[in-house]
């Protein structure tokens, strides 16, 4: 199974489960830690979420999939990662890496009991092809190209009667000049002096790879320098008008249960209403994806093929004017109020109060047209927020201030505007997010009201935080530098570690009656606390959804939303 390196280290000829297993985790980590690099390449085609993001976490689902195997071989470790992955993509480059990963683990499954050079040869030719089968229109210069170069690289390897490792190290190689290449066949790229994002994510599919057949270090993640060395240019410089980098507003996402026979006629539907098109799965169930400006349009067209579920829209525009703010030096959500028009003026607008990237993108993706920064310690004037207010078309407006402290300053705001003002009293970001599913643009201001405050009060949020002073609670002494989990009604935990603190208040609050648990990863959460965590709800509470999202907070390193 395995010669002896001159290092003497193990190296493998072979890739049985417990070592494909290896690689995928080993890719996922790679992933998280080179994020945020991934993400600011994004600029080709429409960007569509954070592709390090949307990469990571699916990955993320594929090796919450291979944590439930009881008895993982070869073949259930492949089914593992194809089902993980599909279930678990995100975004265009997380649908496109799901289909990579169904064809590398149905080449690996085909071989038997372990793989080795030509089974991996073959696997990824298999992933290059059923990429771009699943990618309506193929653009080169992108993720697909990669992915080819690293397929042809390695059959060549394997016909010259290469090594495991040699096809490994080939398929790394040619992945990597490809990706080098990418500037050459976007003319986008080479304009904002960066490589493609999505090959850039693939190629630690390799690093990974050869880091368990022979031991070799994981990269760490570049300085900005050497991502643009291969164009000579600054990251992001020269990016011109929102035209340039997106022709269609939204994405949308869902999962689609329907016949495998019903998918050729949904495509050609689809065909008219959009662009990047990738529908992968069968057997029934399908991840499907679009960039369209007809909402509408692209939901109902599954309705004619089956059932669609956990539907998710996403304004474009609004990313492509948050990646420009970080370009330019804004960096943060809320230097100001931040209007964003949704096609006509509804009777109601909603202006939210947040904190962190990630959970202003959540909160525009439910529908508030006006964010301002503001949270725990950072609280926004009255003035700031009449400003968020009026800067709306609409005559009626809901505030959702989403932290205690900003309350009695939301309560002001009616009487300092020339508009009609509601204040939804949410008070944690979980209950704003789900007053959000109550909300209808083309009810009144009274009416949303409401039924957002019903719905709010419905959702049972919980925090976790870290304590700045020595103090005696209900929940015992607490330290300077103690972790606490808070719910509505105070402090109910207090641990030595934030995955402890975590663990502890999900305990406290999440019953038999809840379906769903919402995690929002802020600052000072991991990778490692959060798979803590998931899999403290998956051991302790089996019949609980969990869904993770970055929302990028701060001092909350974790918020729950239990439902």
């Amino acid at each position: 199974m395995a010669k002896v390196s001159i290092l003497a280290m193990p190296v493998l000829d072979a890739l049985d489960a417990a070592q494909l297993a290896r690689v995928i985790r080993t890719f996922r980590d790679g992933l998280r830690a080179h994020q945020e690099v991934i993400n600011r390449l994004n600029v080709y085609p429409v960007p569509d979420g954070d592709t390090g993001t949307n990469m990571a976490l699916t990955l993320e689902s594929v090796a919450d999939e291979l944590d439930r195997l009881a008895a993982p071989g070869l073949d259930e470790t492949c089914r593992a990662i194809v089902h993980g992955s599909l279930m678990g993509a995100r975004g265009n480059s997380g649908v496109i890496l799901s289909q990579l990963l169904r064809g590398l683990a149905e080449g690996i499954s085909s071989a038997g009991g372990a793989a080795g050079a030509e089974a991996l040869a073959a696997a990824l030719a298999t992933a290059d092809k059923l990429a771009r089968e699943a990618v309506m229109r193929p653009v080169e210069g992108t993720i697909l190209t990669v992915a080819r170069a690293a397929a042809e690289a390695a059959r060549a390897a394997a016909d010259g009667g290469g090594s495991l490792v040699e096809v490994a190290e080939a398929a790394r190689t040619g992945a990597a000049e490809a990706l080098a290449r990418t500037p050459e066949l976007l003319p986008v790229l080479a304009q904002a002096g960066v490589v493609d994002a999505g090959g850039s994510g693939y190629l630690l599919l390799f690093d990974a790879l050869l880091c368990v057949l022979d031991g070799r270090v994981m990269p760490g993640p570049p300085e900005w320098s050497e991502v643009s060395a291969v164009t000579g240019g600054a990251p992001g410089a020269g990016l011109g008008s929102d035209a340039e980098l997106a022709g269609l507003r939204y994405e949308v996402m869902y999962l689609l249960e329907a016949p495998d026979e019903t998918i050729p006629a949904f495509k050609e539907v689809w065909a008219g209403l959009g662009d990047s098109i990738v529908v992968v799965g069968g057997e029934g169930l399908w991840n499907c994806h679009i960039h369209t400006d007809e909402i509408g349009a692209a939901i109902e067209a599954s309705l004619d093929a089956g059932r669609p579920r956990s539907i998710r829209v996403t304004d474009l525009l609004e990313e492509v004017e948050e990646e420009r703010w970080v370009r330019e030096g804004a960096g943060e959500l809320g230097t100001g109020p931040s209007e964003v028009p949704l096609g006509p003026t509804p009777v109601t607008g909603v202006v939210a109060v947040a904190s962190g990237d990630g959970i202003g993108r959540i909160f525009r993706s439910l529908g508030v047209q006006g964010l301002i920064a503001g949270g725990q310690s950072m609280n926004p004037s009255i003035a700031e927020l009449v400003e968020a207010v009026d800067a709306l078309d609409s005559d009626q407006v809901i505030v959702l201030p989403n932290n205690g402290n900003i309350r009695p300053v939301a309560d002001r705001v009616d009487e300092l505007s020339a508009k009609r003002v509601w204040v939804v009293p949410t008070e944690t970001i979980a209950e704003g997010f789900a007053a959000l599913l109550a909300y209808d643009p083309e009810a009144t201001g009274e009416d949303n009201a409401a039924s957002m405050e019903t719905t709010a009060r419905r959702v049972v949020p919980g925090e976790v935080t870290r304590a700045v002073r020595d103090s005696e609670t209900t929940a015992g002494p607490v330290r300077t530098g103690d972790w606490l989990g808070l719910s509505r009604d105070g402090i109910e935990v207090v641990g030595d570690s934030v995955a402890d603190a975590a663990c502890a208040l999900l305990d406290a609050l999440v019953t038999a009656d809840h379906e769903l648990v919402t995690v929002i990863e802020g600052e000072g959460s991991g990778a490692a606390d959060t798979r803590r965590i998931t899999e403290w709800l998956r051991e302790s509470r089996p019949g609980v959804e969990t869904e993770v999202h970055h929302g990028g907070q701060p001092l909350y390193p974790y918020l729950f939303s239990i439902e």
